[in-house]
């Protein structure tokens, strides 16, 4: 791990200063402390492998608070989604239809991370979750370090030798990584991020040259079946609350996410962030449209396996209304309105009938080769 004290500055390249219009290094709190990993707590297991530990007690007392029932990080207060076993098998879940929907890598993923043993290769995945990405990675690339980044540590105890987790919250910048990554990936954090445009700076001086960004958010805002945006009016007391209750739901979560300090517009921006930005190249956003549901009538092969990604869509979201509680219910709204909005999405989306979708973001690119 880096020392957090370093002038990290100096080992950027001269190219990498010169794309730094408008840095984004002072939007970040100084950093004082250094990151937690699995080479720093004493939580290290008898395995001669320091990426493997153990879940001791310890450990889940410092790294973990319980809300409204789930055990949440002990370190954000901006992120307030689950970290517990039940959260990481939904995460295991959407990685999978991620991968059925999107494709597993951007195309450039190979050519990025081809074999050098003069200069290994070296992928992060920031705001890991489960692992699901990070751990595809290690196995495919086996010659390349695996980093994964989190608010707790990673659960599972069977890490490739070219894999560790390292507790850090990256809201506290990237400065002790700065030159040390070929691939830096993040999935939907943007619940959990303040400065999202500043943390695509930091990525751009922690990639080396000709090193690959790919960022996947979204932005919480539910299309009807012209793909066009669902607009919900805030609801206020003694009006009666109307559906189509998923993006209803989805306005509570907003607001939540708002209240909290996270940036949930940045899936509408991701493009322009990385675009704009001037250390990136070969900028290639992406959009990729998921029914709600298994809503589609057709029959045709396209139309059945829309429906069946839409099956894992469903449970998805069915299991992130347990999953949002501690986070919509921790930023002030009542308990009444979230239960009543709540079930009644529940059934629109097991009813199936509502032609809803979700649209999810993606960009990937290259850092620019001196």
């Amino acid at each position: 791990m880096y020392d957090p004290t370093d002038d990290n500055m100096d080992i950027l390249s001269e190219s990498s200063r010169s794309a730094m219009s408008d840095s984004s290094l002072d939007r970040f709190p100084p950093r004082s402390e250094s990151s937690q990993t699995s080479h720093d707590w004493e939580m290290r297991s008898a395995s001669p492998q320091p990426s493997v530990y153990s879940m001791t007690s310890s450990l889940r007392q410092a790294a973990y608070k319980q809300e409204y029932g789930r055990d949440l990080n002990n370190y954000s207060d901006v992120y307030q989604l689950p970290a517990d076993e039940q959260e990481l098998r939904r995460l295991d879940h959407q990685h999978y239809m991620f991968k059925r929907a999107m494709g597993k890598y951007p195309p450039p993923m190979d050519e990025v991370l081809a074999d050098d043993p003069e200069h290994p290769k070296v992928v992060v995945d920031l705001g890991c979750g489960s692992g699901g990405w990070i751990l595809d990675v290690a196995r495919d690339y086996p010659h390349c370090s695996a980093i994964a980044i989190d608010l707790v540590p990673m659960q599972t105890l069977n890490l490739p030798p070219n894999c560790r987790s390292e507790v850090d919250d990256i809201n506290l910048g990237l400065q002790h990584y700065f030159g040390a990554f070929d691939v830096a990936h993040a999935r939907l954090i943007c619940t959990g991020i303040r400065d999202y445009a500043g943390l695509v700076d930091h990525i751009s001086h922690a990639l080396r040259p000709g090193g690959m960004l790919q960022l996947t958010e979204y932005n919480f805002v539910i299309h009807d079946k012209h793909k066009k945006r669902i607009e919900i009016v805030p609801h206020q007391e003694g009006v009666e609350l109307t559906g189509p209750w998923l993006p209803r739901w989805m306005s509570l979560a907003q607001q939540a996410i708002r209240t909290r300090g996270g940036e949930v517009e940045a899936a509408d921006h991701l493009a322009r962030w990385v675009r704009e930005h001037g250390a990136f190249e070969e900028v290639q956003p992406r959009q990729f449209w998921f029914q709600a549901s298994p809503w589609n009538k057709g029959t045709d092969s396209a139309s059945k396996e829309a429906n069946e990604i839409a099956k894992i869509m469903r449970d998805d979201l069915l299991q992130f209304f347990e999953s949002g509680k501690p986070l919509l219910l921790g930023s002030g709204i009542p308990q009444d309105l979230v239960d009543i909005v709540e079930a009644n999405a529940r059934k629109e989306l097991l009813d199936a009938e509502t032609p809803l979708y979700i649209l999810i973001e993606d960009v990937y690119a290259r850092k620019q080769r001196d």
